[in-house]
């Protein structure tokens, strides 16, 4: 028997493809624009693109999918994380083609703190010594190591570390670096007039109207709606636990009608994870850490600090517990929980996912969140 069900959302109820085209915007913006890596001059750049302009440049920067392929079947989930690693090893081979006499300046830089200051002075670098970015770097450099999950983030030190043949431990999550991308992400997706309330600081590169208020649902949202209504009546528990921001996640589900069916107290959030890893100082929380999970399964009003462990318990009652999502990093949050886990063939890799979902051990494989339904319901009967 099934008494709760946690549910991802991207790849799951909402597609993840505005995302991942957010998250090549920033990538590009992050080595072009004249307010960070400036490889685009003093030209104005540009915030406003067609679907096949943005396509291109998805395709360019992430290699047809490729790198984000990679990163997921690594155990990598967050969108913050994967624009990141992208844009670091870019850093570090952009730094690479810089001659001697500037080459040793970059070095330097690349052993501390990478803020705007410091991005700064890697732009003056290369307006004066022109470099071109290459990213099938990516697959170059990451072929050469099995590292997994956050450890993929402090690979990028020992990429400095062959290339150049210093130390340095700069590349670590939640760094500036790191935030820097974070806030540029979060531009491109909730858009101007979002960015101030959701984040405390103004839009850095303004012009962006944000592709929040144009959610592609993977099922119908009367469906969906209805599927809620249903596990509430039967009293079957809901819980969403997702990488989105709180906006990102109550804005659409208010506008789609679900907010209503759901009780709130077990919507977790990123904003759930980064305020619990401050204030315990337990970072890093993100899946396939399971602290999304157990946040929505107990309720944001519990003791928190009680799901930081690096290793959490299993639940009591796993076997009634069921966890949906699209990724590797769902279902080893559900492995370690003790849950049965039902993967969703609607997120970045498709069909094609369904390999990978049985080799790790997939309870149940679904071709859509449409199909959740009847599955739990049957086993109640059961």
């Amino acid at each position: 028997m099934i008494q709760t069900v946690l549910f991802d959302v991207d790849g799951v109820f909402l597609s993840e493809e505005r995302y991942f085209d957010a998250s090549a915007l920033t990538v590009r913006e992050l080595l072009m624009s004249s307010h960070y890596l400036g490889l685009g001059g003093e030209q104005p750049f540009q915030t406003e693109y067609s679907d096949q302009e943005i396509a291109a440049i998805r395709s360019k920067v992430f290699l047809n999918d490729d790198v984000l392929n990679f990163l997921k079947s690594r155990g990598m989930n967050a969108n913050w994380d994967m624009i990141y690693i992208t844009t670091s090893v870019q850093l570090i081979h952009l730094a690479a083609q810089l001659p001697d006499e500037a080459r040793d300046q970059a070095v330097r830089l690349l052993t501390e703190p990478i803020d705007h200051k410091t991005l700064a002075a890697f732009r003056s670098l290369f307006r004066k010594y022109p470099v071109k970015p290459d990213f099938h770097r990516f697959m170059v450099d990451y072929k050469e190591t099995k590292a997994e999950k956050q450890e993929l983030i402090f690979y990028l030190n020992e990429l400095v570390a062959k290339r150049f043949g210093v130390k340095t431990d700069v590349f670590k999550p939640k760094s500036a670096f790191w935030h820097i991308g974070e806030h540029a992400s979060q531009e491109w997706y909730i858009g101007d007039e979002n960015v101030l309330g959701a984040t405390g600081t103004p839009s850095v590169q303004t012009g962006k109207k944000g592709f929040m208020n144009e959610e592609v649902t993977l099922a119908d949202p009367a469906f969906i709606r209805t599927m809620f209504h249903a596990f509430r009546e039967q009293g079957i528990n809901v819980g969403i636990a997702t990488g989105r921001p709180r906006l990102e996640t109550f804005k659409p589900f208010t506008y789609l009608n679900w907010i209503g069916e759901l009780d709130q107290n077990h919507i977790a959030t990123a904003d759930d994870v980064l305020d619990a890893e401050k204030k315990f100082d337990a970072a890093p929380l993100a899946k396939p850490h399971p602290f999304t999970y157990l946040a929505s399964y107990y309720g944001k009003d519990s003791d928190l600090k009680k799901w930081t462990a690096r290793t959490p318990e299993p639940l009591p009652n796993g076997d009634a517990v069921m966890i949906v999502g699209d990724s590797l990093a769902d279902l080893l949050c559900a492995k370690q929980l003790g849950c049965r886990f039902a993967g969703v063939l609607t997120g970045l890799s498709g069909q094609a996912a369904r390999s990978e979902l049985e080799t790790h051990g997939a309870d149940f494989i679904l071709d859509s969140v449409a199909d959740v339904k009847d599955l739990v319901l049957g086993l109640l009967e059961k």
